[in-house]
């Protein structure tokens, strides 16, 4: 079983996670961007009922069924749960103590990439994301 770790910019938000890493993928969608002021974000999921938080963290529902958290303090991005994953946490990559145990599998939402983002990693580029493959049956990563 791993233990992770993260925290947010000010440290004023920490999280606690054990078990596996369900899964790790690089999105491009323009909401996860927007959401990161970034050119993509680097994701992993882990079960939510081995999830624990502390500090002040603010949720937003981003979307239907979506809700996002951030620290209330500094801003920093932190997760991501959807109803279609009810059982799972989607953590920041970034926000890990332990960078090294991240190591993604896949680029999700390739069809949404910015035009300046080359990359030459030889991860599978899936053209939509994990919501959308499970809505259909089908399982990408």
């Amino acid at each position: 079983m791993v233990e992770m770790t993260g925290r947010c910019f000010c440290g004023a938000v920490n999280w606690r996670a054990s078990g596996e890493i369900l899964w790790a993928a690089l999105c491009h969608c323009e909401d996860c961007r927007r959401a990161a002021s970034s050119d993509y974000v680097s994701w992993l999921g882990v079960e939510r009922d081995k999830t624990e938080w502390q500090g002040p963290r603010k949720c937003y529902s981003s979307s239907p069924g979506v809700t996002r958290s951030y620290c209330k303090d500094c801003g920093s991005p932190l997760s991501f749960e959807t109803e279609v994953f009810p059982n799972e946490t989607h953590l920041y990559a970034a926000t890990l103590d332990q960078p090294e145990l991240y190591n993604p599998t896949a680029h999700i939402f390739w069809s949404e990439h910015l035009p300046w983002v080359q990359i030459g990693d030889g991860l599978p580029k899936h053209e939509k994301g994990l919501q959308a493959a499970a809505k259909a049956g089908k399982v990408i990563l």
